[in-house]
């Protein structure tokens, strides 16, 4: 049976898209029927992140309007064969996605034997949002350790369980989760950023996952593939343990404690400070 998943968030830049192309390229690896939808209508950056820009075509409004079927808009995955993406429009308006449109597209990819239906929400609270969460099963409610990111994801789960579909039908609620992207262990005991446990304690929300810090994210993005691909990379490990507590496994929290240096390092750390002083 398919399930959709919204990954959505309070405010920009906190790594949204970035997780929903690793988290629908994990599911893919992991044997999964995915589909990934950009609801980003007027921007359009999942398919720079994922790396087929060049092949868009057709996009989510063309099949929408029927200027195009899924099967023509539709761009299968250079990096696995089981992940489709379905790329936003850059020239239309946000408002050209309406419910019933939204609804059908995902009635079909349902239809199409897809696992898991994953939805890229742009941003905060706008037309755009809440299309992407209107028929979520699921939501990751990505955030970054900070307090305005904090608050206004407060504000979207808020929003998730007063607006989705399942709420206004009175069905079991979303089942949302939190992940925590950009983590830096030590900005954290520098008093530089907030805590997961900090971020739990405010918002209630289970934890799928912890993300660390790290210029990988950002290269590997711009390379067009995404992260979770370089398994030797702790940021790929973190997405991996994040897909894994999704689909039911127990796995321990990693990458959320600094790393013992050992006392040479120690030694060198303390000497360069020493020198710059």
């Amino acid at each position: 049976m398919s399930e959709v998943i919204v990954v959505t968030s309070g405010k920009g830049g906190v790594g949204k898209t970035t997780t929903s192309a690793n988290i629908s390229a994990g599911l893919a690896l992991r044997g999964k029927k995915v589909a990934v939808i950009d609801f980003d209508v007027g921007l359009r950056n999942l398919d720079l992140v994922m790396g087929c820009e060049r092949r868009v075509v057709y996009d989510f409004v063309n099949v929408i309007n029927g200027e195009a079927t899924l099967n023509q808009a539709l761009i299968r995955d250079k990096h696995a064969q089981n992940l489709y993406i379905l790329p936003a429009s850059q020239t239309r308006d946000k408002e050209a996605l309406t419910e019933a449109g939204v609804e059908k597209v995902i009635k079909d990819l349902k239809g199409m034997g897809f696992d898991y239906i994953v939805c890229d929400s742009p941003a905060g609270i706008e037309h755009g949002a809440l299309m992407a969460l209107t028929f979520a099963d699921h939501a990751i409610v990505v955030v970054n350790p900070e307090v305005s990111s904090v608050r206004d994801s407060d504000r979207i789960i808020g929003i998730l369980q007063s607006r989705s579909r399942r709420a206004k039908e009175g069905r079991e609620p979303v089942q949302e989760r939190l992940l925590i992207t950009r983590y830096s262990p030590r900005r954290v005991r520098a008093g530089e950023m907030l805590s997961y446990l900090d971020i739990l304690e405010i918002l209630k929300v289970p934890l799928l996952g912890v993300i660390p810090e790290s210029q990988r994210v950002l290269e590997a993005s711009n390379a067009g593939v995404p992260a979770v691909h370089e398994n030797q990379t702790e940021v790929a490990q973190a997405y991996g343990d994040a897909i894994d507590r999704f689909l039911g496994k127990q796995v321990p929290l990693r990458f959320v404690a600094e790393e013992d240096k050992g006392f040479l390092r120690r030694l060198i750390d303390s000497m360069s400070r020493k020198a710059a002083a």
